[in-house]
Parts: C-alpha cells; sequence; structure tokens
C-alpha cells in the first residue's frame, strides 16, 4: 500500500469535512445574525405579497366612488394608487359596511382605512392614524324650496346621517348645534346617497354630512340649484389614513410618501383635479 497517496486521500477528506462544516457555521450564523422581521407588523406580509387591501365605502363622492361605468375613482383612490405605486405595492380596494371599518381593520380582513377617515379622539383609541393629507367639516344640507338659512331653521324637522360617520358622532357630541333643533331619532342611513334620496323624495329635510361630500356631490347634480349647503359652528376635522396600531413600519412607510406629495405639488394637484370649487359652495 501506498502511504504517501493514503495520507493525501485523507488530507483531502479532511478538508472536505472542514469546508462542508465552514459552510455550516456560516449558514447558522447568518441566519442567527440577521434581523428577524417584526410578524406583528403587517407591512413585512404586504411588501412579499406586493399587495394591501384598503377597506371604503364606495359611495363616497368624492373620495371614493364608482364612475357611471363602475370603475372605482377619487381622490382618495387616487391618492392611495399613487402613494403604494411609489412603495411598489398594488392595491386591492375592498367595498366595506362603515360601521364596522375598525373591526375589520383589526381582525385583518382588511389592512387600512383610506376613505375620507376623520381623526376623532374616539378613533384613536382602536386605530393609528397617518399625517393628516385633508381639511373638512360637517354642514347640512337641505333643499333650497325650504329657504332655511340657519340651523335653527331644521327646528322640528327629521335630519339623515350616515351610521357610524363623523357626522353622527358629531350630532350626538355637540348637542346644542343641530341637535336641540330636530325631530328625534334622526333618520340612519348605510350610505350618503340614499340619504340624498330621502332629501329629494321629502322624507327627511336635511342631511349632516361632510363639507366634501355635499360640496362635490351637489355641484354635479343636473338640478343642483334645488340644493343648499348650510355651515354652523361644528370643528374643522383633519382627514387621515388608518392602520392598525401594530403596523408601525407601513404607516412610517406612507407617512413618508404623503409628506413627499405635501412638498413636491402632487397633493395640490390631486386636490385641485377632485375639488375644484366644491368648497366655495359653502355658504
Amino acid at each position: 500500500m501506498n502511504t504517501s497517496n493514503s495520507k493525501k486521500k485523507l488530507f483531502v477528506n479532511i478538508g472536505i469535512v472542514v469546508l462542508i462544516i465552514a459552510i455550516i457555521a456560516a449558514a447558522i450564523g447568518y441566519v442567527t445574525l440577521r434581523p428577524k422581521a417584526n410578524k406583528t407588523d403587517g407591512w413585512y406580509k404586504i411588501d412579499q405579497a406586493k399587495k394591501i387591501t384598503i377597506g371604503l365605502d364606495d359611495t363616497f363622492i368624492p373620495m371614493g366612488f364608482r364612475n357611471k361605468q363602475g370603475k372605482l375613482v377619487g381622490f382618495d383612490v387616487d391618492l392611495a394608487d399613487k402613494t403604494f405605486k411609489k412603495l411598489g405595492i398594488k392595491v386591492k380596494w375592498e367595498p366595506i359596511n362603515w360601521a364596522t371599518k375598525e373591526q375589520l381593520l383589526n381582525n385583518g380582513q382588511i389592512d387600512a382605512i383610506w376613505n375620507g377617515y376623520t381623526v376623532s379622539a374616539a378613533r384613536k383609541k382602536k386605530v393609528a392614524f397617518s399625517v393628516p393629507y385633508k381639511k373638512g367639516t360637517q354642514v347640512l344640507v337641505t333643499l333650497s324650496k325650504y329657504k332655511m338659512r340657519s340651523f335653527a331653521d331644521m327646528q322640528g324637522k327629521t335630519l339623515g346621517v350616515q351610521n357610524a360617520s363623523t357626522a353622527d358622532t358629531q350630532f350626538s357630541q355637540y348637542k346644542n348645534l343641530l341637535k336641540k333643533y330636530v325631530k328625534s331619532p334622526v333618520e340612519k342611513y348605510d350610505t350618503f346617497d340614499k340619504a340624498f334620496m330621502d332629501l329629494k323624495a321629502g322624507r327627511i329635510q336635511g342631511i349632516l354630512v361632510d363639507s366634501m361630500y355635499a360640496g362635490y356631490y351637489i355641484q354635479h347634480l343636473s338640478d343642483s340649484k334645488d340644493y343648499q349647503i348650510i355651515t354652523g359652528a361644528y370643528p374643522t376635522d383633519n382627514t387621515a389614513v388608518g392602520f392598525r396600531k401594530s403596523d408601525k413600519l407601513l404607516r412610517q412607510k406612507v407617512n413618508a410618501v404623503l409628506e413627499k406629495f405635501q412638498k413636491n405639488g402632487q397633493m395640490k394637484s390631486l386636490q385641485q383635479k377632485w375639488f375644484g370649487k366644491a368648497d366655495s359652495n359653502l355658504k
């Protein structure tokens, strides 16, 4: 037997074993030392799937609604699509029952609420908000034939609001503004378009609704002169995106894009596209 060849084979085998051990150790070290994903933050799942599900009321003009062709359009639709395009994510829009929005968010059926969503102390207990990107207030919509000039002219008349909306909350919260005049109970609707149908039919005499919705909706009606918008003393509200409180990284990434849009003029451009003269309709 050639002793020299045996030794060479032994050294080669030992070398191979050492190399294999080194490779395994390096792999274990990489797995151990690399940053661990925060599994409670939805961003990691969204980034992996390249898709996010956003809940909205698809009748809320002009934030998110169906056009005559049935396509989903609106200010918030444009803004969200542009925001997540920057992040390499595609938006899946999910029409929801607005009254259950926070429940759907927190049980994981949707990943965000982006639809004229007003910031409030009560909602902050349930969700984490993005930076605000729009302001608004609650206004009274009536028919011109009633010749109303103030909230007091709703004395003894029936009011309509969207269930679980900011109008619904603030109507109860600010009792000395409109609540003290109208007939109780108020009519509550799943969507505002149904309230407008009842207003036109005379089943209710007023609607408390967000100024953005009221201005745009009435401006685009063929009989817009038949409607009147009356402002009162409801506070100015901030509009923002709602996230789960655990989704901190997701919120940070959206905030960064929204702040960039504010600085580079894209936000202003979208506002001009969708609101135009709408705010000037307030009286």
